[in-house]
């Protein structure tokens, strides 16, 4: 199994990165299987060279393979102008359409209000429909006050982390959670490209 990190901000240090990196240890911590993770504060400079996904260099295709060819999606956004970054838009537009059906994704924002977590339902869980993939029914949503110097600290948050973490192994057939590592040559790639 194949699982891949997207943080959609655009600023280091990020909790949205934070939240990505916290699903993921969850997903670890029951599978034994590593991922890797796409910080568009990196990433989005190299995808931004590139206006259609026929213009990718290689190390924009790169990034786009590895999205393309990941089991599991766990994907973050801090919450701006009501909706997700035009950095993470511009990634998903460079990925086929076809791409991501019936994967399995994790979704997760930061936000300035509770209020914000609303873009969860109205604009990201939307856009993954458009691909076909399948979201977990939880989000995670966390705001500057559930955080202590970028590090999250707050139970009920961590609560739904693992809530999510939980339905999302209850989405997968037991026979991709018992595969492993299938998807090689797309990390190796990815690692060389920019991931954390």
């Amino acid at each position: 199994m194949n699982v891949l990190g997207i943080s959609g901000s655009v600023k280091q240090p990020s909790r949205t990165a934070r939240i990505v990196s916290d699903v993921l240890a969850s997903i670890e911590t029951r599978t034994g299987l590593p991922a890797e993770t796409i910080d568009l504060a990196v990433a989005a400079p190299i995808l931004f060279r590139a206006l259609r996904a026929d213009q990718l260099d290689e190390a924009g295709r790169r990034i786009i393979d590895a999205v393309e060819g990941a089991d599991v999606l766990v994907v973050g956004s801090p919450v701006y102008r009501a909706s997700y970054t035009g950095a993470l838009k511009h990634l998903f537009d460079l990925v086929d359409f076809r791409a991501l059906q019936g994967k399995r994704v994790v979704l997760a924002a930061t936000g300035g209000t509770p209020l914000h977590g609303l873009m969860l339902e109205h604009q990201f869980r939307p856009l993954f429909g458009f691909f076909g993939a399948v979201t977990v029914p939880t989000t995670v949503y966390a705001v500057e006050a559930d955080f202590t110097d970028y590090t999250l600290s707050n139970p009920a948050v961590e609560a739904r982390i693992e809530r999510a973490v939980a339905e999302l192994f209850d989405l997968l057939p037991a026979a991709a959670v018992a595969a492993g590592n299938h998807h090689q040559a797309p990390r190796a790639a990815l690692r060389e490209a920019v991931v954390n």
